[in-house]
């Protein structure tokens, strides 16, 4: 808390002053129910649990020989994403500086700069509306683990993820054993190569909800492929489909990885941008990259930590998966 004193005022009335404010809304008892809920069993199981989900996520990445990069939080470019958020920006020695909706596109400069395989444990921000704080599974505020794979195609990296999985549950399940007993929960075994569906095939059978219906049904985790979104996931020139894949929890706790292959020729990022109204000026360095043929085809996808816990815990809201709750549409207390 910053500690100032407006002029006549002192430093310690100015304080009692907040203090006052807090109290009278009601904010130290809001602050005092965090404190409450870090207390719970069940929040110290599930910080046990995410930390063992850490664990094994370097560890995987360290014996698969990947380069651990650290964060980009302010960038003059980030993620369009395929649907509307709020602005999250500043303005910082004159330029406009977004808060990082996500690292894809650093991700693709960065394989484009030689590096092989890549991974970023990144805070995002997406302001999202507020009407998605009742699907259980949104934050505005969050942490992904960022992946890219250097000359990679869909299917080498949907079995790097697979593999991923694998060790992580695999290692949650040995080590916090006692915690998922705490919280009466009981992982899926992942056996052999997941199912993977095209999403025209469970549009058909589905409708629009498809997603939802087959994560409500569904035991272990599975693919949907041919997904239509941002610019930079590539487009198949001869069947048109969408050549990236979400991977979806089961038990009806939705999207967990969502990711692709990526598009490098200039002309075809151009037209989809153009196809998707997004604002090509905004993109210029990177529009610049591909017109001058140096980005490097690869392959990657991301995946929420919070979204992660909170299905390792089996935790009905995401609230319930983290310290300090980022809602959207709620209030943030701390």
């Amino acid at each position: 808390m910053i500690i100032y004193a407006e002029r006549g005022v002192s430093a310690t009335s100015a304080t009692d002053n907040a203090q006052s404010r807090w109290q009278g809304a009601s904010g130290l008892n809001l602050m005092e129910k965090i404190v409450e809920k870090l207390r719970k069993k069940e929040m110290k199981a599930l910080l046990r649990i995410q930390s063992a989900a850490l664990y094994a996520i370097h560890r995987h990445m360290w014996g698969n020989r990947m380069t651990h990069i650290m964060p980009v939080l302010l960038s003059t470019i980030t993620d369009p994403l395929n649907h509307s958020v709020g602005d999250a920006s500043i303005r910082y020695c004159d330029q406009t500086l977004a808060l990082t909706k996500s690292m894809i596109l650093h991700k693709q400069v960065l394989i484009s700069g030689g590096l092989s395989g890549i991974y970023i444990i990144s805070p995002n921000v997406r302001l999202e509306k507020g009407d998605l704080g009742s699907s259980g599974r949104h934050l505005f505020e969050f942490s992904q683990v960022d992946i890219e794979l250097a000359d990679a195609r869909a299917k080498d990296f949907m079995g790097f993820a697979e593999g991923l999985y694998r060790d992580v549950f695999g290692f949650v399940g040995k080590e916090c054993a006692g915690e998922l007993d705490a919280l009466e929960r009981k992982l899926p075994r992942l056996s052999g190569r997941l199912t993977v569906y095209d999403s025209s095939e469970l549009r058909d059978e589905f409708g629009l909800d498809f997603e939802r219906e087959m994560s409500a049904e569904a035991k272990e985790p599975f693919w949907i492929t041919n997904l239509c979104r941002e610019f930079y996931d590539r487009e198949d020139p001869l069947t048109k489909k969408h050549v990236n894949y979400d991977l979806v929890y089961p038990e009806g706790f939705g999207e967990a990885l969502s990711g692709g292959e990526r598009e490098t020729e200039y002309g075809v990022i151009l037209r989809k941008m153009r196809e998707r109204h997004t604002p090509e000026a905004e993109y210029a360095p990177y529009l610049e990259l591909a017109r001058r043929g140096l980005l490097r085809k690869s392959a990657g996808g991301g995946f929420g930590v919070e979204r992660l816990v909170r299905f390792l815990g089996g935790r009905a809201h995401i609230r319930d998966a983290v310290p300090f709750e980022r809602v959207p549409g709620e209030k943030v207390v701390m």
